[in-house]
């Protein structure tokens, strides 16, 4: 099976999934994994999945998701992603700032009185109004910690593969300063290269 034929076959299935939005619903399994789908991104037919994601540990995945709508880029690389592509398109300077990456506290201690404060919690809205009003998401349930980040690696290098389903014109992820978000046409950077999904894994998909 090609990565085009396997790509068909996860968009026919995840579009059969329930559409959820954002904020994550609590009626979520615990363990899993999520794709995140972008108004006007279509791909087979379909919409386009933009991001396929999961989480480690056990029971996280509410949580996981919970962090795409709060207001913490340090927390969620996809929000900090989502900024960069809006601070990239209009040639702000702040995106500067908004790569900091203020978790430890010697870097809050280092960086945090140079930060315009004002000006991050002006982006974080702008992400989560963007959250609100363009993404939606499917869930499949994966309790198994192995199989589920093997899974989700083999459904991104699929995808990322794929030379059915690119970007629209219109996407954000086209002003990306990340390379790899860009041409790949996904909001990651990870696992773009690795094995794509097999016959096995697929069947797995399927039953879910």
């Amino acid at each position: 099976m090609t990565s085009e034929e396997a790509c068909e076959a996860i968009h026919d299935f995840v579009n059969r999934l329930p559409t959820l939005r954002f904020p994550a619903s609590t009626m979520l399994p615990t363990d899993g994994i999520y794709f995140i789908f972008e108004a006007d991104e279509t791909g087979h037919g379909a919409r386009r999945i933009v991001r396929v994601g999961s989480h480690t540990g056990h029971g996280n995945l509410p949580k996981r998701l919970a962090e795409h709508m709060k207001a913490n880029k340090d927390r969620s690389i996809f929000r900090k992603n989502l900024g960069r592509a809006f601070l990239n398109r209009s040639n702000d300077v702040f995106l500067k700032q908004w790569d900091w990456d203020l978790t430890s506290k010697e870097k809050k201690d280092q960086l945090s009185h140079l930060l315009d404060i004002e000006r991050q919690q002006a982006i974080e809205t702008l992400i989560t109004d963007y959250v609100v009003a363009n993404l939606s998401f499917a869930v499949i349930s994966v309790a198994d910690m192995r199989s589920r980040l093997l899974l989700e690696s083999a459904l991104i290098a699929t995808i990322a593969r794929c030379r059915h389903c690119g970007t629209s014109a219109r996407w954000l992820g086209n002003h990306s300063p990340v390379a790899a978000i860009r041409s790949s046409g996904l909001w990651l950077k990870q696992h773009l290269n690795g094995n794509i999904i097999n016959e096995q894994q697929l069947h797995a998909l399927r039953d879910k």
